[in-house]
């Protein structure tokens, strides 16, 4: 044997490495996707959305940081303290500044809420003969079925309460894990063993398709409030129509708007309540505008999501339909992020 040559054993033993590596990789998209589906499954998609936010604000300062001359680990360490900083910080001051907008001025909270508490106990007079019966004559018919209804569903609100706890429990524990495994994404690659590797590698894959899909909410509900905005400020008034509280039914449908699906159905809600305060028509006209863009939210969502992931629009209302009927409103919450995941794992093995 020439003393240049390569003994056999080292021949034979690349072919086994690399099929030790693909059936690793093949074993971390199997775990990827019990994962995504058990998600779902268990009803912790806030936990899924909270971790992968602070997992790509860490992700995405840590370059920044580590140009001050600190060590990777230490960059990671100082950003997790100042977005913990952050939250906390911003948990205080939100709740003031909601509790600001809620109670202080004309265009508060307290004020719409008023507003819609008044529309709603003098609708009698605005309704259909036929309708009557089915509406409150006064505001303490009103607050006495109001009462009846809570004894009869006072089970029902603490499960709620119940729910809005483990809400946020979620939450915090997704903040959490998404903490951990951004401090030790990158520390120690080189250690690990190749399933880990493969399963950080699906992780940095999710992570790049809901930064993707999470800026384009962002364009969604800015798109949907100018064009509330354009109603409410510009074709009402035209038509006559002066509706009260308008920079805060706008502010309001921006807010709710980063919440997909279900904010607008919320924003919708106060609008069309507030519109009653003028008349029926223009409640109706306000429900018929407003079913319109939600119905087209649909198809706004896939565009410009899929703009991003590079999708066509019918793919992703098709991933949106399933998703739905599979897990209800959190599926079609998941439907953009799931897809745009498993768009980017099939482009990078050259499979679509």
């Amino acid at each position: 044997m020439s003393p240049n040559a390569e003994p056999p054993l080292d021949l034979a033993r690349a072919p086994l490495h690399d099929a030790r590596r693909d059936l690793m990789e093949k074993a971390s998209l199997v775990l990827a996707g019990l994962a995504l589906f058990f998600i779902l499954q268990l009803h912790i998609l806030s936990s899924l959305i909270a971790g992968m936010a602070v997992y790509l604000i860490v992700q995405s300062a840590v370059p920044l940081v580590r140009s001050l001359g600190l060590t990777r680990r230490t960059g990671k360490a100082l950003v997790l303290a100042l977005v913990a900083t952050l939250i906390g910080v911003g948990a205080v001051y939100g709740a003031a500044a909601m509790l600001s907008l809620a109670t202080d001025g004309s265009d508060s909270v307290v004020a719409l809420l008023g507003q819609m508490a008044d529309v709603i106990s003098t609708a009698r007079e605005r309704v259909p003969p036929w309708a009557q019966s089915y509406v409150p004559a006064s505001m303490q018919d009103l607050e006495a079925s109001a009462a009846t209804w809570l004894r009869e569903h006072a089970g029902q609100i603490g499960a709620i309460g119940q729910d809005l706890g483990k809400f946020l429990f979620h939450v915090v524990m997704g903040m959490i894990i998404g903490g951990i495994i951004a401090f030790y994404r990158g520390a120690g690659d080189g250690q690990s063993g190749p399933l880990a590797r493969a399963l950080m590698a699906r992780i940095a894959v999710l992570s790049v398709a809901f930064r993707n899909v999470v800026f384009s909410q962002v364009r969604i509900s800015a798109l949907n409030t100018v064009l509330t905005a354009i109603y409410l400020a510009g074709v009402l008034p035209i038509l006559g129509v002066q509706l009260p509280l308008l920079k805060t039914m706008i502010a309001v449908t921006f807010f709710l708007g980063l919440i997909p699906i279900l904010g607008n159905l919320m924003s919708n809600t106060v609008i069309v309540i507030v519109s009653l305060s003028f008349s029926p028509a223009v409640a109706v006209g306000s429900l018929a505008f407003l079913v319109l863009i939600h119905k087209l939210e649909y198809f706004v969502n896939a565009r410009i999501i899929g703009s991003r992931i590079r999708a066509r629009a019918w793919e992703l209302l098709t991933a949106m339909l399933v998703m739905e009927a599979a897990f209800g409103l959190p599926g079609l919450i998941a439907a953009p992020i799931y897809y745009a995941y498993l768009k980017d794992e099939l482009t990078a093995r050259g499979l679509i």
